[in-house]
């Protein structure tokens, strides 16, 4: 089976066909660094690290790039907020975000650039949007000229009425038309500028994906990707600025976005308590189990973020966890992951059907842990991006503060039972169990003696 992705620009799933049959070209909007990621935030880095997973293993040759918003309003609204220096809250965030990212299992992508560091390009791209009739300059800013774009609107499927009442439509004097929106604008003293035609700025969002894509992917490339809020208006604009630009009929060919994200069946937002970052979450629960649980869903389908999920996720890879434990003598076979895991995710993602299968190889390694099952298991792990811990480390490395017992205690209280057992006073054996038991450790007896791992 071909690789199908469903697109949202035709509304429909379609076989992926790259311009280049040997090398793919893939961009994903990243964060605006100004504070912690939530959890939305990680759910498009989790499911489009997966499908360059998929990719690598399809194609010799596979480019993936994720941008860093590092000048933005946000940004400069946080910087007046706290008193610090722009440029040390931006490096500050984008490493919180990485560490937080690789806790989730997810790679680094191959390209990540920065918007302070492609002024120039953006700068070139305007200008050429001037001069195609595409945009015009008023008042210290540039705006993009909505109705020069017969064609705008297609991504979102928005006739012009809808997208001025969906979108955040600034009321300006200067607009020739009250869509037109904004490629560059003036910077006051107090906030960050560079010199341009137009006098001291910076410049749009929208702009500037629209610049870093085209450097590092060319005018047209194959996969543009990002959460589905961003598909009106940033990547109806983005779509407008590259094509009218570089006058070019597409600008990506497949655009691909993950589903919204609610926690406990509301939006998520501070104002209800319900508001959560990564780095928060993870310490509470490991990385690997956000990630599992939110693979759950399709990526298209609107996520549910409940606590009871995540914990229902940790157990599950406890099982898996548990069975490599037990098969640790068993040397995996270097093999590929089943036909049938291959074609669930080159089925549009298809992840949960993915991990029904992950629970047939589960199910075979329980039943003969030989190394071609074992070694089957693995290499879905693999393009899934679980099953990465140590098993001992995944297994003991639950939360001390729960139990209130460390490695030694648990060790020594193994130690006292087996030597109950060894005098047959099981009444003390059994209680030593129950102790453990409740405070979240669990044995588990075998021919090699006693293992445990933390509930």
């Amino acid at each position: 089976m071909t690789l199908h992705i469903y697109n949202t620009l035709t509304r429909k799933k379609e076989e992926f066909k790259p311009i280049n049959p040997e090398k793919v070209g893939m961009y994903v909007c990243g964060p605006t660094v100004y504070d912690f990621a939530h959890i939305g935030n990680a759910r498009p880095v989790i499911v489009f690290d997966v499908l360059y997973r998929l990719l690598k293993t399809l194609y010799s040759d596979v480019t993936y790039v994720r941008n860093i918003t590092d000048v933005d309003d946000k940004i400069n609204a946080k910087s007046k907020e706290t008193g610090e220096d722009i440029r040390t809250i931006t490096e500050r965030t984008a490493a919180m975000f990485h560490q937080d990212m690789a806790a989730l299992n997810a790679g680094n992508p191959d390209i990540e650039p920065r918007a302070t560091e492609h002024i120039a390009e953006m700068i070139e791209m305007i200008e050429r949007l001037i001069e195609n009739g595409n945009a015009y300059a008023a008042d210290g800013h540039v705006l993009f000229h909505v109705p020069s774009m017969p064609e705008y609107g297609a991504l979102s499927g928005r006739n012009m009425d809808d997208m001025i009442a969906g979108a955040r439509v600034e009321v300006a004097s200067y607009k020739k038309d009250p869509a037109d929106f904004v490629l560059w604008k003036p910077s006051e003293d107090d906030v960050p500028g560079w010199e341009s035609p137009w006098g001291r700025g910076r410049p749009g969002w929208h702009i500037e994906c629209s610049a870093m894509s085209r450097k590092y992917l060319g005018d047209t490339f194959d996969i543009h990707g990002g959460g589905h809020d961003l598909i009106f208006p940033h990547h109806e604009n983005e779509i407008a600025q590259s094509c009218c630009a570089n006058k070019t009929e597409r600008f990506a060919n497949y655009w691909m976005h993950n589903g919204h994200l609610m926690v406990e069946g509301e939006k998520m937002s501070k104002s209800l308590g319900n508001f959560f970052t990564v780095h928060d979450l993870l310490e509470e629960v490991p990385g690997e189990a956000l990630r599992f649980y939110m693979l759950s869903a399709q990526y298209r389908s609107p996520f549910d973020f409940t606590k009871e999920g995540v914990a229902e996720a940790k157990s599950t890879l406890d099982r898996f966890y548990t069975a490599l434990r037990q098969s640790q003598d068993v040397e995996a076979a270097d093999v590929e992951a089943p036909v049938e895991f291959m074609a669930a995710l080159k089925d549009d993602l298809n992840t949960p059907l993915a991990i029904s299968i992950l629970h047939e190889l589960l199910s075979a390694v329980n039943k003969d842990a030989d190394p071609d099952n074992k070694g089957r298991l693995i290499a879905a792990a693999n393009i899934l991006g679980i099953l990465q811990q140590n098993v001992e480390e995944w297994l003991k490395g639950g939360s001390q503060a729960a139990s209130g017992l460390d490695e030694a205690d648990i060790e020594r209280m193994i130690i006292e039972r087996r030597d109950a057992k060894a005098n047959k006073d099981f009444a003390t054996a059994d209680r030593i169990r129950d102790e453990l038991d409740a405070q979240g450790i669990v044995l588990e007896d075998g021919a090699g003696g006693t293992n445990w791992k933390r509930k």
